[in-house]
C-alpha cells in the first residue's frame, strides 16, 4: 500500500484537508476569544482548565461552546414595574432608543423622548402609545450636534418634571463622513461623548435628588479598538478616519461612566452610573447599503434583543454602579444580557480623569461632584 503523503493526495483530499484544519482553526479562535473576554463567574468551571481544555482536537473548543459558557435568560418579560418612574432616553424614535422607550412605558414608566426630528419621533411615540402601554409618553427636543440645544432640553426638563429616576444616554451616530458639531467638535466625539456629558452634568440635580436614580451610557464593542488622542480629539490635525473616530467615541463612553461613577460614590450619592453595548443589532446606524444589511440579515440579532443590555443595566436588582452589560452570546455579538469586561484602555484612571477635565472645557458644564 503506498504511503500517503502530501504530494500523493489527490485535489479533493487537499482541498477536503484545508477546510477541516480551517475550521477547527477557526473554532479554536473563537472559543479561545470567547474565554479570554468572560468573567469568571460567566463560566461554568474553571477559565484556566476550559483554556487547556481547547487544546484536545475538536472536542475541547465543542465541549466549551456546549457546556463552559453561562448564558442567562433575562427578556424584556423581567423588567420590573416602573409605574412612577420617569426615564429620559435620547434618539427614541428609531432603534434600540425606540425599543427602550417602548419597554419601559409597556412597565409604565413615563418616558420622555428626546429627539432631533420631532416628526420621527412623534411617529414613533404615536407608535408605542398604540400598543396602549401602562406609561405615558412624551416627546421632547433634543438636538445633540448643538450643546445649546442640550442646554434648552435640560432646562425645559427641570421646568417640567421634579424627579429624574432614569437618564439612558443612548443616541449615537456611526462612521459618518467627516462633519462638525454647531460648536465645531468631530461630529461622533461632539454627540456621542461631549453632548451626553454635558447633558448628564445638567440634568446631575435631579438624579441626585431622585431614590435610586441611574444613568445609562450605551457604548459598543468598538470601544476595544478606540484610542483617546488627547493632541488631536476633534480630527483637526489628522486624516480623518470614520472608525476610528467612531471607536475614540465609543472608549469615551466608557472612561466617562466609570469616572462619574467613582465620582458619586467619593460624595457619598446613592446614583448609579451603568454602560451597555448592544452586540450587533439589526439598526439602521450601520447604514443601508447593500452589504450592510447583507450583514445584518446573516449576523444581526433584532434590535429588540440589542435593547437589552441597556434595559436591564437601567431596571435590574442586581446592577452594580459602574458595570458594563452586554450579550452573553459567542464574542458578545447577540444574546441575553450579563456583566461583561471591557477593556484596558477603559480602566486607566489618569485618561478618565483627563477626559473629565478636557470635557468640561470643551462644553462649558461643569459638574458639581
Amino acid at each position: 500500500m503506498p504511503t500517503l503523503n502530501w504530494k500523493t493526495l489527490s485535489p479533493a483530499r487537499k482541498t477536503a484537508l484545508i477546510i477541516a484544519g480551517t475550521l477547527q482553526v477557526g473554532l479554536f479562535a473563537a472559543a479561545w476569544a470567547d474565554l479570554s473576554r468572560r468573567r469568571p463567574e460567566a463560566v461554568n468551571g474553571r477559565k484556566v482548565a476550559w483554556r487547556a481544555g481547547l487544546f484536545v482536537n475538536t472536542l475541547g473548543p465543542l465541549a466549551y461552546f456546549l457546556c463552559g459558557r453561562k448564558t442567562g435568560h433575562w427578556t424584556e418579560a423581567d423588567v420590573p414595574d416602573q409605574t412612577g418612574r420617569v426615564a429620559v432616553v435620547t434618539g427614541a424614535n428609531s432603534g434600540l432608543g425606540y425599543e427602550t422607550a417602548r419597554v419601559l412605558a409597556q412597565h409604565g414608566a413615563a418616558v420622555v423622548m428626546a429627539c432631533r426630528n420631532a416628526q420621527k419621533a412623534e411617529a414613533a411615540a404615536n407608535k408605542i402609545r398604540a400598543l396602549n402601554p401602562t406609561g405615558e409618553v412624551v416627546v421632547m427636543a433634543l438636538d445633540l450636534s448643538d450643546l445649546k440645544s442640550v442646554q434648552d432640553f435640560a432646562e425645559a426638563f427641570r421646568a417640567s418634571h421634579d424627579r429624574l429616576d432614569l437618564l439612558v444616554n443612548n443616541a449615537g451616530i456611526m462612521v459618518p463622513p467627516l462633519g462638525r458639531t454647531a460648536q465645531g467638535f468631530e461630529t461622533q466625539f461632539g454627540v456621542n461623548h461631549l453632548a451626553h456629558f454635558a447633558l448628564t452634568a445638567q440634568l446631575l440635580g435631579l438624579l441626585e435628588s431622585t431614590p435610586g436614580a441611574r444613568v445609562v451610557n450605551v457604548s459598543s464593542a468598538a470601544h476595544r479598538f478606540g484610542q483617546i488622542d488627547f493632541k488631536d480629539l476633534n480630527w483637526h490635525a489628522r486624516r480623518y478616519a470614520a472608525m476610528p473616530a467612531y471607536g475614540q467615541s465609543k472608549l469615551a463612553n466608557l472612561l466617562f461612566t466609570y469616572e462619574l461613577q467613582r465620582r458619586l460614590t467619593g460624595s457619598g450619592q446613592g446614583v448609579l452610573t451603568v454602560v451597555a453595548h448592544p452586540g450587533w443589532a439589526s439598526t439602521g446606524l450601520q447604514g443601508q447599503d447593500g452589504g450592510s444589511q447583507l450583514a445584518n440579515r446573516l449576523f444581526a440579532q433584532p434590535q429588540a434583543m440589542g435593547a437589552l443590555p441597556t434595559l436591564y443595566a437601567a431596571t435590574a436588582p442586581d446592577v452594580v454602579g459602574g458595570g458594563y452589560y452586554g450579550p452573553s452570546g459567542l464574542l458578545e455579538l447577540g444574546g441575553t444580557p450579563e456583566r461583561v469586561p471591557s477593556n484596558a484602555r477603559s480602566h486607566d484612571e489618569q485618561d478618565a480623569r483627563r477626559l473629565w477635565d478636557v470635557s468640561e472645557e470643551l462644553t462649558g458644564v461643569k459638574f458639581r461632584v
